[in-house]
């Protein structure tokens, strides 16, 4: 073996964790004195300066929040935070709150998490759908997913009003509690609209302080630094700035440590002496399309696209290739563009334009029908753009006997 390697993980050094299980830094410090040859650890908070808060911050702000609530409570976390989860169910007891768990990687988790004896529940706390619906507001509270706005979970289609079961009520009051995900903050913030909309009193991380993040700030980083001394580190967990801006903290703390910041899909060689850059792997997105994995091009996803913004038009004629008669057509049908109903008109014109384009050629000397296919399309594009500034895909279909 090389020696030892330390991964992290999502880690940050609480002090008051809410099962009173806190770091065990007299292991870690053992590990930095028997030598370590590799650290990797987490960067997502290295921009955040100080010490991240303590997981107890939010059982607080819920016990201030829920006693005031005169309607029912929804929160919205994660499912894998059971320290969270627990803090709810906390609140929820001491405010004297029945809980309707929703959402199946919530029920699992906590089913899991309470047969192991990580989360403690009382039965009593626990109801059922119908139950919950019969409660009265202020005794109520419904636990689910669906924090960060995803368009099928239970809190979108209740702010929706599509449920079937459930729905928000004036005076209800929805706790979000998790960090907004960078590139998801305008469907939680369409979904906060919404839940204005119908009534209801929404807390957020912007508003109140019912999310803590679980990362180590730059004070905690510098800490694990110091007590692992690792010959050599290398960030994880972050963008590229996090962890370029963690290597140089890492300096900072071991100045004799060796720091090696990887790319996404490039690899590291090591062994007892030496790290360095090993070769690199294709990363990225894997389309998946039914049984296919991986063999959708970037032509046909452009294509798919194209027919979801604007839609198809279908052109169909068959011509004698030894006459140059035209034997069918040209027949014109749309599919997501226009219907006979809505656009019977146009596509009359759309018809009269492909006469148009057949009338300037001999068919029977055609030689490329490729040439003819381009025209018509020409042809078709001009006319919708010009009618209804639309680019339906157009798909010439000439059949020659």
């Amino acid at each position: 073996p090389v020696g030892t390697i330390v991964h992290t993980g999502d880690f940050k050094l609480d002090p008051t964790p809410v099962d009173g299980q806190t770091t065990d830094t007299d292991f870690l410090r053992q590990l930095g004195d028997e030598g370590v040859r590799l650290l990797l650890a987490d960067s997502t908070n290295v921009e955040r300066p100080g010490h991240t808060l303590s997981e107890r911050c939010v059982g607080e702000t819920f016990r201030q929040i829920l006693p005031g609530c005169r309607g029912r409570v929804i929160v919205a976390t994660f499912s894998s935070n059971i320290h969270r989860i627990q803090q709810v169910f906390d609140a929820a007891f001491s405010s004297n709150r029945k809980v309707l768990v929703n959402g199946r990687s919530m029920i699992a988790n906590i089913a899991v998490a309470r047969r192991l004896g990580c989360l403690a529940v009382r039965d009593s706390q626990l109801v059922d759908l119908q139950t919950f619906n019969g409660l009265p507001p202020r005794e109520a509270l419904l636990l689910t997913t669906g924090s960060q706005g995803e368009p099928l979970s239970t809190l979108t289609r209740m702010a929706a009003g599509d449920h079937k079961q459930l729905a928000i009520e004036p005076g209800d009051t929805v706790i979000l509690s998790s960090k907004f995900i960078p590139g998801n903050e305008k469907a939680i913030y369409s979904l906060i609209n919404q839940l204005y909309r119908r009534g209801a009193e929404v807390h957020y991380e912007t508003t109140s302080e019912i999310h803590v993040s679980g990362h180590a700030a730059q004070d905690e980083l510098q800490t694990l630094h110091c007590w692992i001394r690792p010959r050599t580190f290398v960030p994880v967990h972050g963008e590229y700035r996090h962890l370029v801006k963690h290597a140089h903290l890492a300096r900072q703390s071991c100045p004799d440590c060796e720091t090696i910041v990887l790319g996404n899909g490039q690899s590291l060689t090591l062994d007892t002496e030496t790290a360095q850059y090993g070769p690199e792997f294709e990363t990225g997105r894997i389309f998946v399309d039914g049984r296919g994995v991986g063999d959708l091009t970037g032509v046909e996803l452009r294509d798919r696209r194209h027919l979801a913004h604007h839609g198809v038009v279908n052109v169909i004629l068959a011509v004698n290739q030894k006459t140059g008669s035209l034997l069918y057509g040209p027949e014109i049908f749309s599919r997501g563009f226009i219907t006979e109903e809505t656009g019977g008109t146009l596509l009359q014109e759309a018809e009269t334009a492909v006469r148009a384009v057949l009338a300037e050629h001999s068919l029977a000397r055609i030689t490329d029908w490729d040439e003819l296919r381009v025209e018509v399309r020409k042809a078709l594009r001009r006319l919708f753009n010009k009618k209804l500034d639309r680019r339906p895909l157009i798909l010439p279909i000439i059949l020659t006997l």
